[in-house]
């Protein structure tokens, strides 16, 4: 069996890190480059945030907060208690550490520099050894229509708690966005594409909206996997099940293979969700039920090193 020299994870979000820990920790990790979502960056506080870039480099550095899978582990929160007896919202959770990211991010934009540049050295000053791609140096963010309006990603997730009803969703800026050269060279040279078990419609589109993203995947002869992030029909975290079936995606993991239908070759389901192979196959995809749920490292790797193996066998009979 071929070892692929160039991996490319398209990730977001907790369970997204968690794929991109399984890959870093595997054999496969010289050959890794994870490119994330930069949908939900807002600006709090005069401050630039990018929640999902920062939940990747802060799990990839062992830094995370192994009890809510983001923020940084064992941080303080003086900076918020003081901004909220000064009167601020203060409903965007950012530790004092995490602070520290965020000015550091912001400083840089402030002087010209991309968010490739800043979240590479981010990641190289955290002491993480692949590269950690935003999909664009632009400005892209999602946000959605629900019954009380049009509201911006992070007043959905944090500040309502995913409580409201969703009937549109947009990326503001896509439209504009273009996808950075550091992002198409990487697509361009990948053997394997992994879309990880992060939400289809707030991590895995916003990146697929920005132009040329979606193009470059499409002639990219690499295969092209996506992890479920269905567990037993439910999602392990979030409203990724809730939002498809609001946004007219059939249930469970048919609503999934939909999606999925005109990007990736293979799905990966749980085996609790083996049952749904017949209707996935029926999207044109090609199935593998196994374990999905990464609670442990060890199952993070052994997820992902089979992620791997089943696509590199996949490669070896579509070139047979």
């Amino acid at each position: 069996m071929n070892t692929p020299k160039n991996i490319v994870l398209l990730a977001g979000g907790v369970g997204g890190a968690k794929a991109a820990k399984g890959l870093y920790h595997s054999t496969y990790k010289e050959a890794l480059t994870v490119i994330g979502n930069v949908g939900d960056d807002d600006n709090f506080h005069n401050l630039w945030v990018s929640p999902d870039l920062d939940t990747l480099v802060y799990t990839l550095a062992n830094d995370v907060n192994p009890v809510t899978g983001w923020g940084i582990n064992n941080d303080s929160c003086r900076i918020l208690t003081r901004l909220a007896q000064f009167g601020s919202d203060t409903w965007m959770h950012l530790g004092d550490l995490d602070i520290a990211t965020h000015i550091f991010r912001s400083e840089l934009r402030a002087k010209g520099e991309s968010m490739t540049a800043i979240t590479q050295k981010i990641r190289q000053r955290l002491g993480v050894t692949v590269p950690v791609l935003p999909i664009t140096n632009d400005t892209v963010q999602t946000r959605l229509n629900t019954n009380d309006g049009w509201v911006d990603f992070q007043t959905y997730f944090v500040h309502r708690r995913c409580e409201p009803h969703v009937t549109g969703i947009t990326y503001k800026g896509a439209e504009t966005a273009y996808a950075s050269q550091e992002v198409l060279t990487a697509i361009a040279h990948a053997d394997i594409i992994v879309f990880a078990p992060s939400n289809p419609l707030l991590s895995i589109a916003p990146m697929l909206a920005v132009n040329e993203v979606k193009d470059a995947i499409d002639q990219s002869t690499a295969v092209k996997v996506a992890i479920s992030p269905l567990i037993n029909g439910k999602a392990v975290k979030g409203p990724a099940e809730k939002l498809l079936q609001q946004m007219q995606f059939p249930p469970g993991n048919t609503g999934i293979a939909e999606f999925y239908q005109d990007i990736a070759d293979l799905l990966i389901i749980d085996s609790s969700d083996s049952a749904d192979e017949q209707a996935i196959e029926s999207f044109g995809l090609a199935t593998h039920a196994t374990s999905t749920l990464m609670k442990s490292e060890s199952d993070k790797t052994r997820l992902m090193e089979e992620v791997i193996q089943v696509s590199l066998k996949r490669e070896e009979v579509c070139y047979a």
